[in-house]
């Protein structure tokens, strides 16, 4: 993966982190980055006051530093950042922060060394996994405390992880190979400005949500399948009244799930009208895939961004705010909103599955339904992850708390909506997991067939869960949907029969 400053796509990311493909860095890049570390040393020596390079940090701007103490104050910048709470980050969320962090100094307005954008190659090539605990950041002056750790780990005075143990880092670099990287002048302050934290947490979560909206189109067909729905609210010509491009988007893939399915062609043709909840699902997950494009141009931005503090220009050093994560923090919170929709969406079609008055199925879909319970406390676990969703879904970028003595007197709080995303992601997955257990059950009492890409998830379901006979504990069950579904297992075998347009 070349990388230039300019050009990493969102599906790069994916490549290098979950992928693990090495990166290289463009010798144009390499330019742009001597060219700026030239004006720094310059300004430098001739005595020049730049924020965070010979003065203090935040409301202590005003306070000089001398020049032979300007390359401890780096080094004191990033070891009293390094300040944070809660539970490690995944690896994943570390190395995408790693990523995103070089490939903005390599835009060439941070005014760092090249030794510097080499150590973060390398260390990236060679699987280097900080501690970085997953609390603390505001999400303006840049994510400062999280990747603060990064850099304490890079310098080789923090923590790092070492075939899943926590070991000083220093003795990790030495494992595998990378010396500890020396400060100079600027590359501190350059390290810990920026919006890594908050993007990394936000792009991880978009892919997996991507994923996530397809299959809850799956799911909510086979739902539609199994309560002898109707196909007619998917026609293109409705959409085409109402032209959004996520509601045409999602008719279409709505349509092409259900072609050949004998249970609408015998049941659902002569319905007049179903449920919102299957009646609406171009309109409602329409609207998220609007969302998700808008959420895509946001992060596509972002990560080829130079988001750090003062930025270097041919002319001047410039102090700015880059680093606020306004744009990412409304950003996440619109995709969290996005999640506990399509979870709440999800839940109530399997209410109405289980809902013997609803479905004119077997009650709680159990063939022995009163001496088995069937799958009633399936919705149990489905209500209280949609409910939990809904308590998190509150926009966090709505609240500020001034820092460093009012001096950062207005932040965007991302950091703490990309750490509700997470679990919101998580939740939502489990509730799609349920809708597809309890799909897969109804469809078991209807002897008419499925359409065929139905019938592919369905399969998929069946190989890893059974029939529900006899009552057993379901929790095992769930666990193995959901993993198939964050993997994206259940898609891909549906895209042998429709692929799904995001």
């Amino acid at each position: 993966m070349i990388l230039d400053g300019e050009s990493l796509s969102i599906e790069d990311i994916e490549k290098v982190v979950r992928g693990k493909e090495k990166v290289k860095i463009d010798s144009k890049a390499i330019e742009k980055v001597r060219r700026a570390r030239a004006i720094i040393e310059k300004v430098v020596r001739e005595g020049k006051p730049i924020y965070g390079v010979n003065t203090g940090f935040g409301e202590l701007a005003k306070v000089k530093i001398e020049d032979k103490k300007i390359k401890k104050l780096q080094k004191n910048l990033v070891k009293s950042h390094a300040c944070g709470v809660g539970e490690a980050l995944p690896k994943d969320v570390v190395r995408t922060m790693m990523l995103l962090r070089l490939n903005s100094l390599l835009k060439g307005y941070s005014g760092v060394r090249e030794e510097l954008v080499n150590k973060i190659a390398s260390a990236l090539n060679k699987d280097f996994y900080p501690y970085v605990p997953s609390q603390g950041s505001v999400g303006a002056s840049g994510d400062l405390v999280p990747l603060a750790h990064v850099s304490l780990s890079l310098i080789g005075k923090g923590e790092a992880f070492l075939n899943g143990k926590i070991l000083p880092s220093s003795h990790v670099l030495s494992k595998i190979g990378v010396k500890p990287l020396k400060l100079d002048v600027k590359e501190g302050i350059a390290l810990i400005n920026g919006t890594q934290f908050t993007t990394s947490i936000a792009i991880l979560s978009y892919i997996d949500a991507v994923n996530l909206l397809k299959n809850a189109q799956v799911a909510g067909v086979l739902s539609l399948e199994a309560l002898k729905g109707t196909d007619r609210a998917f026609k293109k010509e409705i959409s085409m009244t109402r032209p959004y491009k996520g509601q045409i988007i999602a008719s279409k893939n709505l349509w092409n799930l259900t072609r050949n399915s004998k249970i609408i062609k015998k049941f659902g043709r002569a319905r007049v009208q179903d449920a919102y909840t299957l009646r609406c699902m171009p309109q409602v997950f329409g609207a998220m895939i609007e969302s998700m494009h808008f959420i895509r141009n946001i992060l596509s931005v972002e990560i080829n961004s130079a988001t750090d503090n003062p930025l270097v220009f041919e002319n001047d050093i410039i102090s700015c705010g880059n680093f606020h994560g306004e744009p990412i923090a409304m950003a996440l919170d619109l995709l969290n909103i996005i999640l506990t929709k399509l979870a709440s969406f999800s839940e109530r079609r399997i209410a109405r599955l289980i809902d013997e008055k609803l479905s004119n199925l077997p009650a709680f879909l159990s063939s022995k339904p009163g001496l088995n319970s069937g799958l009633m406390i399936l919705q149990y676990v489905a209500a209280s992850l949609t409910s939990e969703n809904k308590s998190m879904a509150y926009p966090a970028s709505v609240d500020s708390i001034p820092t460093s003595a009012n001096q950062e007197d207005y932040q965007s709080m991302g950091s703490i909506s990309a750490r509700k995303s997470m679990q919101i992601l998580k939740n939502s997955e489990k509730v799609i997991a349920i809708e597809y257990i309890t799909s897969a059950q109804a469809l078991d009492f209807i002897n008419e067939e499925p359409s065929p890409a139905s019938r592919q998830a369905y399969e998929v379901i069946r190989k890893h869960v059974k029939f529900v006979g006899e009552d057993r504990p379901m929790y095992r069950d769930i666990e193995k949907i959901a993993s198939l579904v964050h993997d994206g297992k259940i898609v891909k075998e549906v895209e042998k029969i429709v692929k799904l347009k995001e």
